[in-house]
């Protein structure tokens, strides 16, 4: 018996009897089930329900509206077509955004243009 051994417990190989342990096949699945439902509800079904709410915003986008841009550009919908969107960031300033890059309305006031 070493100094080590008082620290740290040994570990002895214990032999198992061929035929004695019965492996179960199903026995991780009821957790591989279990990390799936957290997944689902914890990852992707919010990502759905946030993809949903903004393709409901761009649809329902229209002149006079105050957005911001997916890079943190304020401006008023001029004009909306099919897939852009025309903006006013300042007095006689107008960009022409695509409207996938718009990340969601304001309220009305809230840009100073």
């Amino acid at each position: 018996m070493s100094l080590l051994d008082l620290i740290i417990a040994p570990a002895f190989a214990e032999g198992s009897v061929p035929g004695d342990s019965v492996s179960d096949p199903w026995g991780g699945l009821p957790f591989l089930l279990v990390i799936f439902v957290l997944m689902y509800f914890l990852l992707i079904r919010p990502q759905q329900k946030r993809a949903k709410e903004h393709k409901t915003l761009l649809a329902v986008l229209k002149t006079g509206d105050e957005v911001v841009t997916n890079g943190g550009v304020i401006g008023k919908v001029v004009s909306v077509d099919g897939s852009f969107a025309t903006l006013e960031i300042a007095d006689s300033v107008v960009v022409k955004v695509q409207k996938q890059g718009i990340n969601q309305k304001i309220p009305k006031g809230s840009a100073k243009i």
